[in-house]
C-alpha cells in the first residue's frame, strides 16, 4: 500500500468521477428538482452506453453518437413519464418498469451480445482511458457547459413551472401549470443526460455492457448527497444554485476518490457495494444528525431558563 500508487491511480478516479457528475446531474433534476423517485438510470445509463458504442463502431463520428445517445436516453425518460403520468403508474414502479424494458432493448441494441468494445486505435473516440488528462479537459468543459443550460433553462418560464411542480405540485396545478407535461419534461432531459453520461463512460473504459448501469442510481444519489452536504459546510446560505449543480459534480469525484482509496486498501471488491451503501447513508445522516444536535442544544438553553 504504496502513497504513489494511491497518487497515480487518483487522476484516473477524478477523470471518472467527472463523466459520473453527468450522471448525477441528470439524477439531481429528478430526486432534488422535480421531487420524483426515477429508477430508469440503471437502464437509460446503459442504454446511452450501448446506442454510442454501436454507432461509433458503425462509423458514426463518436460527438455525433453521443447526441443520439442523448436523444436514446431521452425516449427511456419520455416512456417512464408517460407510464406515470397517462396512466397512473406509481412513480418508482414506472422507472423500473421502462429500467426492465430497457434491458432487451440494450441488448438488441447491440445485436445479442452482453458487451461491444470500442478500441481508442481504431477510432476517435471524445474520452479514453488511455489519455486521462485529455478526459478531464473534455469532461471540465461538457460539464461547465451542462450546468450552463441547465441554469439557463430552469431559469425560464417552463423551467420555474418546472422547479415549481417539484415544490408543490397542488399549488402548481392551481396556477395553471400543466404538472404532467412538466414530470414528461424533466424525467426526458434527465435521462438524456444519463444515457450522455453513459456513452461518454463507454467510450472512456473502451466496451458498452449490459450491466453497466447497475447501481448507477445509487451512485448518482451518492453524488447529489455528498455535494450538497459538502456545498453546505462550506457555503452554508450562499450556496446559490449554480455551485449546488458543482457540488453535485464535485461529490461525484469525491465519491471515486473514496472507491480509489478503498480499493488501495486492499478492501475485497465484492463488498464495493457495501461501502456505497455506507457512504451514502452516512452522508445522508449527516444533515438529521446536525438538526437534531441544534434542537437539542436549543431545548438544553430553554430549560437551563
Amino acid at each position: 500500500m504504496e502513497l504513489a500508487t494511491l497518487f497515480n491511480a487518483m487522476p484516473g478516479n477524478i477523470a471518472q468521477g467527472l463523466l459520473w457528475g453527468i450522471m448525477a446531474l441528470g439524477v439531481y433534476l429528478t430526486f432534488k428538482v422535480l421531487n420524483f423517485a426515477d429508477l430508469t438510470v440503471d437502464g437509460s445509463f446503459a442504454t446511452g452506453g450501448a446506442v454510442a458504442v454501436v454507432l461509433i463502431t458503425g462509423g458514426v463520428p463518436a460527438p455525433i453518437a453521443l447526441m443520439i445517445a442523448f436523444f436514446a436516453g431521452v425516449v427511456a425518460g419520455f416512456a417512464t413519464g408517460i407510464l406515470h403520468t397517462v396512466f397512473g403508474i406509481p412513480d418508482i414502479l414506472a422507472g423500473i418498469l421502462t429500467q426492465i424494458a430497457l434491458y432487451s432493448i440494450n441488448l438488441n441494441i447491440m445485436s445479442g451480445s452482453a458487451n461491444m468494445a470500442v478500441n481508442v486505435l481504431k477510432y476517435n473516440l471524445v474520452v479514453t482511458l488511455r489519455e486521462i488528462p485529455h478526459t478531464i479537459i473534455i469532461s471540465l468543459i461538457s460539464v461547465a457547459v451542462i450546468i450552463g443550460l441547465m441554469y439557463w433553462y430552469l431559469g425560464t418560464a417552463q423551467g420555474s413551472a418546472l422547479r415549481a411542480t417539484g415544490n408543490n405540485p397542488a399549488m402548481s396545478r392551481a396556477q395553471g401549470i400543466n404538472i404532467n407535461l412538466m414530470k414528461v419534461i424533466a424525467l426526458a432531459l434527465s435521462n438524456g443526460l444519463v444515457a450522455l453520461a453513459g456513452g461518454m463512460v463507454a467510450q472512456y473504459q473502451g466496451f458498452s455492457d449490459i450491466n453497466m448501469g447497475r447501481g448507477a442510481i445509487v451512485i448518482g444519489l451518492a453524488a447529489v448527497i455528498i455535494g450538497e452536504v459538502i456545498g453546505n459546510a462550506i457555503f452554508g446560505k450562499k450556496m446559490n444554485f449554480v455551485l449546488r449543480l458543482s457540488f453535485v459534480v464535485v461529490g461525484a469525484v469525491i465519491y471515486y476518490i473514496v472507491i480509489g482509496v478503498v480499493l488501495w486498501l486492499n478492501m475485497p471488491t465484492n463488498d464495493l457495494k457495501l461501502f456505497t451503501a455506507i457512504i451514502v447513508a452516512i452522508f445522508l445522516a449527516i444533515p438529521y444528525l446536525k438538526g437534531q444536535a441544534r434542537s437539542s442544544f436549543r431545548k438544553a438553553g430553554k430549560g437551563a431558563r
